[in-house]
C-alpha cells in the first residue's frame, strides 16, 4: 500500500514538471507568434513608406540638370508622410527617410546615374532595433540566449516611369502644324504657342476642348479646375468660352478674384509673368528662366503696378499672392501648376498624342489670346511636366510605376 502512494507521488511530480516544461514551451510560441505579428506589421508599414519613395522620386526623373536633387527630396518627403512601428509618427525615434536611402540608376540598370541619365530610383530603408521583448523573455527562461531583443527590419522599393493610358490634362487640344509628324508635330521645344480664344484654332495652334467631347463651356471651367480619364483615341469637344475661364485660369499664376484665393485653388510656385513685349524679350525658351523662378518663389513682377502692367489685370484684396514671394503665399501654398499636359488632336479632334506646354501668362479677359511654350512630348523621357494618370499606354505622359 505505502509502495503505491509514493508511485503515486513520484507521478504528481512528473506531471508537474511536464506542465512546467509545456508552459514555457507555450510562453515561446506566444513570444513568437505577438512579436512575429509586431515584426511583420512593421515591414508592411516600412513597405508602404518605400512604395511612396519610391514613386514620388521617380515623378521628377526627367532629365533636367536638378532631377536628382528634386527627387531625393521629394523622395524623403513622401516616404517620411507615412508612419512606422504601429503607426509611430516619429518611426518609435529609430530614424526615417534620408538621402542615404535613395539611390539612382540608369536605363541599363548601372548604379552612379546622373540626372540627366537616371531612370529608375530605389528607396530601401532598414528600421533598426526592433523590440522582441516576449521572445527574448522566453529565451531567458530556457537560458538561451539565441533569443535576440532586438531585430532590423527592412523593405526595398524600386520605381521608374511609363507611358500612360490615361492622364488628367488640359481643356485643350493643340493641332499638329502642317506636315509635323510624332514626337515634336512640327513644333520646336522652346517654341511658343498661341492658345486662341477669338477664333477656332488652326494648324499650330491651340483652342479649347472639352476633355469629355461636350460643347458646353461650363464644363471647360469645370475641366480646367481638374478631370482625368482622357486617353490616345479620345474625341474632344469644340466649346464657346466661358466668362469664368480666365478666373480659373489666372488662380495658377496667384491672382485671384472675388473671395477666392490660395487655400482653394493653389497658385505654382511663382506667378512671374512672360511676355514678349515686356518680361521676355526673346518671345521663346522661358522654361530655364521659369525653373529660376520657381526656386526663388518669384512674385508676378517687382511691384503691384508692375504686375498690373504685365498681366493687364487689376489686383484685389489677394495682391499679396502675386508680390508675396519667398515670405508669402506662393511659398505656403504653391505646387506644380503652370507645367501642364496637352491633348494633340488631329484633323477630327481626335487625340493622338500628348504635349507638354508652360503657361506663361494670365488671361486678362475671357476673350483675349494668350500663349504657351511648347516643352517637347509629353512621353519624352526628359519632359519637365509632372505627369499623372494610370500606367499601361503605348502613348502618353510618363507616369510612375513600381517595378520591384
Amino acid at each position: 500500500m505505502r509502495s503505491l502512494i509514493k508511485q503515486r507521488r513520484n507521478e504528481a511530480g512528473a506531471v508537474i514538471v511536464t506542465v512546467a516544461l509545456l508552459l514555457f514551451l507555450l510562453l515561446g510560441f506566444l513570444g513568437l507568434a505577438v512579436d512575429l505579428g509586431h515584426l511583420f506589421i512593421v515591414r508592411s508599414e516600412l513597405q508602404t513608406s518605400m512604395d511612396a519613395c519610391a514613386l514620388a522620386a521617380a515623378q521628377e526623373l526627367n532629365g533636367q540638370p536638378d532631377a536628382l536633387a528634386r527627387a531625393t527630396n521629394a523622395g524623403i518627403a513622401a516616404g517620411n508622410v507615412n508612419r512606422v512601428d504601429l503607426q509611430s509618427a516619429t518611426w518609435s525615434g529609430k530614424g526615417q527617410v534620408t538621402a542615404a536611402d535613395i539611390t539612382f540608376r540608369d536605363q541599363n540598370h548601372n548604379v552612379g546615374a546622373t540626372s540627366a541619365t537616371a531612370r529608375y530610383v530605389r528607396c530601401n530603408h532598414v528600421q533598426r532595433d526592433t523590440a522582441t521583448n516576449l521572445v527574448h523573455m522566453a529565451g531567458l527562461l530556457v537560458g538561451s540566449s539565441a533569443f535576440a531583443a532586438k531585430m532590423d527590419v527592412a523593405a526595398l522599393a524600386e520605381a521608374t516611369t511609363t507611358p500612360a493610358q490615361s492622364t488628367c490634362p488640359m481643356p485643350l487640344a493643340l493641332k499638329p502644324k502642317a506636315g509635323g509628324a510624332k514626337p515634336n508635330f512640327g513644333f520646336v521645344k522652346g517654341e511658343w504657342v498661341t492658345l486662341l480664344s477669338k477664333t477656332t484654332a488652326s494648324a499650330g495652334q491651340i483652342g479649347w476642348a472639352n476633355l469629355d467631347g461636350s460643347s458646353s463651356a461650363s464644363e471647360t471651367e469645370a475641366e480646367l479646375k481638374g478631370y482625368c480619364g482622357t486617353k490616345v483615341g479620345s474625341k474632344l469637344g469644340t466649346p464657346g468660352v466661358q466668362g469664368t475661364i480666365a478666373d480659373t485660369w489666372n488662380a495658377r499664376f496667384g491672382l485671384y478674384k472675388n473671395n477666392s484665393g490660395p487655400a482653394a485653388a493653389s497658385p505654382d510656385f511663382t506667378g512671374f509673368v512672360y511676355t514678349q513685349a515686356g518680361t521676355w524679350s526673346p518671345g521663346s525658351n522661358a522654361y530655364g528662366d521659369f525653373v529660376n523662378k520657381r526656386q526663388a518663389f518669384a512674385n508676378c513682377a517687382a511691384s503691384v503696378g508692375a504686375c498690373e502692367a504685365a498681366t493687364k489685370l487689376k489686383l484685389n484684396q489677394f495682391a499679396s499672392v502675386a508680390t508675396g514671394g519667398a515670405n508669402g503665399d506662393l511659398k505656403k501654398y504653391g505646387t506644380n501648376r503652370r507645367l501642364v499636359v496637352v491633348p494633340v488632336v488631329d484633323g477630327g479632334y481626335n487625340v493622338i498624342d500628348f504635349a507638354c506646354m508652360l503657361l506663361l501668362q494670365p488671361i486678362p479677359s475671357p476673350f483675349d489670346d494668350v500663349q504657351l511654350e511648347f516643352l517637347g512630348n509629353a512621353s519624352d523621357a526628359s519632359s519637365p511636366c509632372t505627369a499623372n494618370g494610370l500606367p499601361g499606354g503605348l502613348a502618353g505622359p510618363l507616369v510612375p510605376v513600381l517595378v520591384r
